[in-house]
């Protein structure tokens, strides 16, 4: 009888390659697992890198855009900068546009008068049918009307009011003001003002009267002579600050005189009769507490080829004052 042998179907050696197929199952999926790691460190590394370029582009992103916006900021100011200038120039050429047209007035008024005075030159020069003799006649006094006890010079102190050989006041205006000075022999107050409503006598800060006395009259007619200070040539706010600070309503025995000395007048007159009647209102009879007189010199006819009107707009201007205040206006008709 023949023996068979035994089949066993896991040998010794199946089970071997087993274990063998196993451990390089287990040593691919721990080597894959390490390359994976490896993969995903080199990931993580890369996206590191790319976080930190896209900080670095948005931090110049940034730094560009507040440059933008500074820029954008001085190129609105230089924008409202360029406005404002452009405007400056405009009012400017306004300006220059009206002076223009005020001197070509001027030009038209005096060529009228130049015309007119050659007229004259020529009709005089004619000669007359029979000789003339004509009588010595002495000047007429200044003719402003006395009576103030209290009186207040207000003295337009402007280029035009001044010699420019010497600098100072025309001579005939000092000897003018001299002349009223001398008609009072005797007051209760004096003071100076100039056009700009300045106060002279009595030292800095003083706003009142000075006591009349030799010496105060030879110290006015130093000053006249000596008195450098510009002023506009409008004598108005003079004579607002001599009827605010000067006159005392309180005192009953004040009869107070302005004498404005000037030359030129250049805004409107309506506003100033107005201020003025405030200022110095009428009583029931028609009567003001200042009586308010003024002397006009033909500076701005005779000497000066530029200033349109002013010196007839001055002339108007004192003549209604004088007129509504009780006073009297004088225009000499030479310096």
């Amino acid at each position: 009888m023949i023996r068979r042998r035994q089949f066993s179907v896991f040998s010794l050696a199946f089970l071997d390659c087993i274990c063998c197929g196993f451990g390089a199952v287990i040593l691919i999926f721990v080597l894959s697992i390490d390359s994976q790691e490896k993969d995903k460190v080199q990931v993580l590394q890369e996206l590191q890198r790319a976080l930190a370029a896209q900080l670095a582009s948005l931090t110049k992103l940034r730094a560009s855009k507040e440059d933008i916006e500074r820029s954008n900021l001085r190129v609105a100011t230089l924008v409202t900068d360029a406005r404002l200038r452009n405007d400056s120039l405009h009012a400017l050429i306004d300006d220059l546009e009206q002076k223009l047209q005020h001197e070509k007035k001027g030009q038209e008024a005096l060529l009228v008068d130049i015309d007119e005075l050659k007229k004259e030159i020529a009709a005089r020069q004619k000669k007359p049918e029979h000789d003339l003799v004509l009588k010595e006649v002495k000047p007429a006094p200044l003719g402003l009307p006395i009576g103030s006890n209290y009186i207040a010079f207000v003295i337009d102190t402007s280029g035009s009011m001044r010699d420019p050989n010497s600098g100072g006041l025309w001579p005939i205006a000092i000897r003018t003001i001299e002349a009223v000075l001398d008609v009072y022999p005797q007051i209760d107050g004096l003071q100076l003002l100039d056009a700009d409503g300045r106060f002279i006598l009595g030292g800095r800060g003083n706003t009142g009267w000075v006591s009349d006395s030799p010496e105060t009259r030879a110290d006015i007619k130093r000053i006249l002579r000596r008195y450098d200070q510009d002023t506009i040539s409008n004598p108005v706010p003079g004579i607002y600050n001599a009827l605010r600070f000067l006159y005392q309503k309180d005192n009953e025995n004040m009869h107070m005189g302005i004498y404005v000395f000037g030359d030129e007048f250049v805004e409107t007159a309506d506003p100033v009769i107005r201020r003025l009647d405030e200022l110095n209102p009428a009583d029931e009879n028609g009567h003001r507490k200042v009586v308010i007189n003024a002397v006009g010199f033909p500076t701005t006819i005779r000497y000066t080829f530029s200033m349109g009107q002013t010196g007839v707009k001055f002339a108007n201007l004192m003549r209604t004052v004088t007129y509504l205040h009780g006073g009297t206006f004088i225009a000499l008709q030479d310096l």
